[in-house]
């Protein structure tokens, strides 16, 4: 079931990836000549408004195969007005950009649908005072809820985080406990902490950590698409640091995952809840989109590239250049493909 679940939601989101390209090159005239989900051999295909739609047979990817555009021949040159070659760098730009904006787009669907089932996170419930810090010497305790701060409701633990790491000053805590509303007047100070790639940093704090209580989020339509907002927002900025930090080398390659482990991240989520299920569904979507805007020449981010340089320079980069950068494009892929595999293979064993 796991499987089956991993090949329908990698089928879901590629497809959606591969609409944005086809609607953007349909709007701009380009023939569509082929839009496959799965690499290989078709093991179904229809053939309708001017295009051959497939299911082939691994099922870990797709394409469109425009006009005049087709990554297994890059110097591919067709002429028409119903070219991809012929269309302007920018119009081209819009085509390659659409794909991953889609996955942005699906993203957010999906988190709007999560906040209007009732998205759950941590109440705004105090379970630890750390000694000697401000909240200490205010005289928070442990069960104490925190429903304003100066004149900001709170609803979540994320909210009293952002609150206080972007204001200045003292703040007014409006605490409930045992029936009671107390206010507790606050100065957060700069202290040491971690961020999630476990780097050193400073920053406002209090001094109190969550009880770990969860409860769901009752929001109208207007704060869904709040929501959706700043959690595609901030998935898609987690990830563009994360590849940053990779990079640089604070994140160790052997946290790079394959197939594998989005098999499982994706079988386990389907088998807690549906809402889990389409919260990974949505991180996932985020990272298609990301990953396919970074400048490898085999990605939609490389070709942008290229359209960029003609772009400024008005010229088109030589065939041999070209070709040998797609080349190398799809070496960089295939060696980051066979890393994630062996490092999922690693954790299978190292687990077992």
């Amino acid at each position: 079931m796991g499987t089956i679940t991993f090949i329908l939601v990698l089928s879901f989101l590629v497809f959606f990836h591969e609409l944005g390209h086809f609607l953007a090159a349909r709007y701009f005239g380009v023939k569509v000549e082929k839009f496959s989900i799965g690499f290989g051999k078709a093991i179904y295909s229809k053939y309708w408004a001017g295009t051959t739609w497939q299911f082939a047979m691994i099922p870990l990817g797709g394409y469109v195969q425009m006009k005049g555009q087709d990554d297994s021949k890059p110097t591919l040159v067709e002429t028409g007005n119903d070219s991809y070659n012929t269309k302007k760098p920018w119009q081209r730009i819009v085509i390659l950009f659409a794909g991953p904006f889609a996955n942005f787009i699906l993203a957010a669907i999906l988190y709007f649908t999560i906040a209007l089932m009732g998205a759950n996170t941590w109440a705004a419930q105090i379970g630890n005072v750390q000694e000697n810090s401000p909240a200490f010497y205010a005289g928070l305790m442990a069960n104490d809820e925190i429903i304003r701060i100066n004149e900001s409701e709170i609803k979540s633990w994320d909210e009293i985080g952002k609150i206080i790491t972007t204001t200045q000053g003292t703040l007014q805590f409006f605490v409930k406990r045992d029936n009671q509303i107390l206010v507790k007047t606050i100065a957060p100070q700069i202290s040491d902490s971690q961020n999630i790639f476990n780097e050193k940093i400073q920053k406002r704090m209090i001094g109190i950590a969550p009880s770990g209580k969860v409860i769901t989020l009752e929001l109208t339509i207007p704060q869904a698409l709040v929501y959706a907002y700043e959690k595609t927002i901030f998935a898609s900025t987690m990830i563009f640091q994360g590849i940053q930090k990779l990079i640089s080398g604070i994140i160790p390659s052997s946290e790079i995952g394959g197939v594998i482990t989005i098999g499982k991240v994706i079988s386990d989520a389907s088998e807690s809840s549906f809402i889990a299920l389409l919260t990974i569904t949505a991180l996932i979507s985020v990272n298609l989109g990301v990953l396919n805007l970074l400048p490898i020449p085999a990605l939609d981010g490389g070709h942008i590239m290229f359209n960029l340089y003609e772009m400024i320079t008005r010229k088109k980069p030589s065939e041999q250049v070209f070709m040998f950068l797609t080349i190398m494009g799809w070496i960089i892929l295939g060696c980051l493909m066979i890393l994630g595999i062996y490092n999922d293979i690693n954790r299978i064993f190292l687990n077992g």
